[in-house]
C-alpha cells in the first residue's frame, strides 16, 4: 500500500511560480508510475502529468505542456510538479496519485492511491 502527502500549495500571481511535492510511503513506491491530477470547483478530476516508475518517460495535459514539469527522486519517496508562468486557469486543488502499474497512463482508474490535495490558487 503506498500512502500520499502533497505540499506546496499555495496563493500566487499569475506569471509566478510554484512547487509542489508528494511524500510517498510504501515499499513498492519506486515500481510505480505516479501522476498530478487537479479538480477546480464545480468541475471532474482532470489529468496533469505522469511520471514512468524510471523517471526515464513523462506526459502532460496540452494545457500545461511547456509551463509544468514533473519529477521524482525513488531514493527520497518523493514526486515534485514544478509549476511556472502559472494562470488564473490553473486554480485547482491538485492531487499526487500513485498508478497500479509502472508505465505512464493518464487514465484516472488507473491511479490506485490518492493524497489529499493542496490547493492552488492564481490571481489575475
Amino acid at each position: 500500500q503506498v500512502q500520499l502527502v502533497e505540499s506546496g500549495g499555495g496563493l500566487v500571481q499569475a506569471g509566478g511560480s510554484l512547487r509542489l511535492s508528494c511524500a510517498a510511503s510504501g515499499r513498492f513506491f519506486n515500481r510505480t508510475a505516479m501522476g498530478w491530477f487537479r479538480q477546480a470547483p464545480g468541475k471532474e478530476r482532470d489529468f496533469v502529468a505522469a511520471i514512468t516508475w524510471s523517471g526515464g518517460s513523462t506526459y502532460y495535459a496540452d494545457s500545461v505542456k511547456g509551463r509544468f514539469t514533473i519529477s521524482r527522486d525513488n531514493a527520497k519517496n518523493t514526486v515534485a510538479l514544478q509549476m511556472n508562468s502559472l494562470k488564473p486557469e490553473d486554480t485547482a486543488l491538485y492531487y499526487c496519485a500513485a498508478a497500479n502499474n509502472p508505465y505512464l497512463t493518464t487514465m484516472f482508474a488507473d491511479y490506485d492511491y490518492w493524497g489529499q490535495g493542496t490547493q492552488v490558487t492564481v490571481s489575475s
